[in-house]
Formats: structure tokens, sequence, C-alpha cells
């Protein structure tokens, strides 16, 4: 939608709510700015290397018992042998980590399946294409079932079920006792997302931040935050220079991963992505019909138009973020009208540079709307 028309959606955020809620990472955000600049890597090296220098982290999968007790989760096979299943967090971030099952030397993708029933098996997938199976195991040495409960927008919530059908939730449990929920995540609004070694896969399994309150409005700002405290706005530019709002999308109960997209006239929502590139950063466009390209800038008070590109990779995390003109980044957030804060984040399913093909144009990363990490 162009900013000098009727707005398709007129969201009032108060000044008290935005003031509160710039005032508590104001501080984080001008430190931040210049020291990011610093840490930022050349990510097209970055991903040809395929190497890091973080040293891996291991967090096991624990399923939460009402009364306290945690319950081991573990892939097992046919003949009743249990492996660990945890999650990997192989670089300096927290928001979306892999989930794997360790089956002697092997560490294989941990999956929910298409499955027609209502609930969805999840299970560890095998490069022969065997199937584990992933339980939770009781001190009474009763496995429970693992399986994909329920559908939240880009969320699939997973839960232990005990023999009474309650649902235990499933945790990420770091070394320092940190919590990460267990989630699968989806990229496709179809049933399959893709083909594992002969499986069909609904969702991918990674752990996420915990979140919190969920509140009632379902388009959210998205932002560019400046060391000093105060919002830019966001906006999809078409080649003539028009000016489109771009927004998160809250379709569902929950907020661990919203869409973003950028809405175009009254009726047109385009995907957010970021591109393959050779360049150090990766370009932030908005995909129309043909292939069209819509520029994602982050405008300053004076007008000012500044790029948005992921400037860093961190495992399966593309960091976003505003590029002034001295080269300084600026966060790129999603504000809810009640002042929550998500951060706007690329995320990678994959290892190679092409994610996917929309509408012709090659994808490096999908951009969401994630909780911030702890």
């Amino acid at each position: 939608m162009k900013t000098t028309t009727k707005q398709l959606f007129a969201i009032s955020i108060p000044r008290t709510i935005i003031a509160l809620g710039f005032i508590l990472f104001f501080v984080a955000c001008k430190n931040d700015a210049s020291k990011d600049k610093v840490q930022a890597t050349n990510m097209t090296q970055t991903d040809k290397a395929g190497e890091s220098t973080f040293e891996n982290i291991y967090w096991p999968l624990k399923a939460i018992h009402p009364g306290g007790r945690f319950l081991d989760v573990k892939a097992v096979d046919g003949y009743g042998n249990a492996y660990d299943v945890k999650a990997i967090q192989d670089a300096d971030q927290k928001s979306l980590m892999d989930v794997k099952a360790f089956i002697g030397d092997k560490i294989i993708a941990v999956k929910i399946l298409v499955n027609d029933g209502k609930l969805a098996p999840v299970k560890a997938v095998a490069q022969d294409g065997t199937l584990y199976n992933i339980k939770a195991i009781a001190s009474n040495g009763d496995r429970l079932n693992i399986k994909g409960v329920k559908r939240s927008g880009n969320i699939v919530h997973i839960k232990a079920i005990n023999r009474n059908g309650t649902y235990y939730g499933v945790k990420a449990i770091s070394p320092r006792g940190e919590l990460n929920d267990v989630k699968g995540v989806k990229t496709s609004k179809e049933d399959l997302e893709y083909t594992l070694h002969g499986s069909k896969i609904y969702a991918h399994i990674k752990a996420l931040p915990q979140t919190g309150y969920v509140g009632d409005n379902f388009l959210w700002h998205i932002i560019s935050v400046h060391p000093d405290g105060y919002p830019l706005q966001v906006k999809a530019i078409d080649k003539e220079g028009n000016a489109y709002d771009v927004k998160a999308i809250r379709d569902s109960d929950q907020r661990s991963l919203l869409d973003i997209k950028a809405f175009i006239g009254e009726t047109t929502q385009l995907p957010v992505k970021l591109l393959v590139s050779d360049d150090n950063y990766k370009p932030l466009k908005a995909i129309g019909e043909g292939g069209a390209l819509y520029d994602i800038k982050a405008i300053t008070p004076n007008g000012d138009k500044l790029d948005i590109k992921g400037v860093k990779r961190s495992g399966n995390i593309i960091h976003i973020k505003a590029i002034n003109k001295e080269g300084a980044f600026y966060g790129v957030k999603a504000l809810s009208p009640e002042g929550e804060l998500n951060d706007v984040k690329g995320i990678k399913m994959f290892k190679t540079p092409v994610e996917l093909k929309v509408n012709g144009v090659d994808v490096y990363a999908h951009v969401k709307a994630l909780s911030q990490a702890k």
C-alpha cells in the first residue's frame, strides 16, 4: 500500500507503549550498533568454507512431567535400543537450533512425517531410509509416544503423550539450564515440505526460544531501531519509488515464528526473502509476480532510505540489519501494537545456498519474526 494513500490496516500504537518498549532496549541497541559491524563476517566465504570456530554445545531433549520431573527423549530402533536426541548449538545463536538423533557414529535428522491421522509421527530418518521412533522414557520404563499434536501457523506443537492421553511439553535443555521449546517448523502451506531419504516430511524440528504472552493483534509493524532509541519505518519500494507497508502476520495462537509480507495495494501480500548473492551481504527483497523485486528499506526521519541486508550467518540464522551511510548496523524488529518485540531474522532449513525459488528468483533464506533469544 502506498504511504500517500489510505491505509489498508489502520493500526494505532500508543505513544506510551512505544516509549516504554524502546527505553528497555535503548542502551543495548546503542552499544550493539558499532559492535555488530566489527563482528560481521563475509558470508560468502563462510558458506564456501563451511567451517566455524564455534565449539558445538549439545542440548539434550527432555519431556517435562507435570510433577516437575524430566523424562529422557530417545530415538528407539526396531530392537528397542535407545539413542540420544539433542539440539545442536553450532553457532553463537540459540534462536533456531537443529535437532538430531545420535545413532552410533551417525548424526541423523529428526522430522515430523506426513500423516493422514490426527497426530503426526516424529521420527529420526537415516540415510538408508530406516526410521527410528522418538520416545520419552518414563522412570518406570514406559515409552511415551512423541507426536505433532497441533498446528499454529508456521509452528507444529510437539508433545509426549502418556497412557491417559495427557500431554507433556518437550524441551531442549542446555548445560547451563537454559530451556528452548522443541517445535515443528513449516515453511510451506502444503502438508509436504519435501522428501528425505524416501520419507515424506511434514515439518522440520527445531529448538526455539520459549515465548510468553500472545496479544490479540495479528499485524505487527516492522521497524528498525536507531541507536538513539527511535524507530525507523521499514517499507517496500518499487521501481517508481512508491512505498508500501511491511508487516509481520500473527495468524494463529503463537508468536514463535511469524511470516513477513509486503502489502502491495489493497489485496496483494508479497513474500519477503533474502536473495542469493555473491556480495558480502545478502539483499533483502519482496518478490512479486514474474520475479519483480521490491527493495526493503528503512526510512529515516529526513527521508533517507537505508539498505537492509543479511549481514552475518550464525548456523541456521542470518542476522538482518539496516545499514546507515557510515556502515553502522541498526537492529530490525517486529513490534506488536501492545509493545511486544520479535527479532527479524533470516532462517535456513538447508545447507545449500539456494533454499528455494520464488517466481524464478533464487532465495537464500526465509525471513521471519522470531521470539527474542534470551
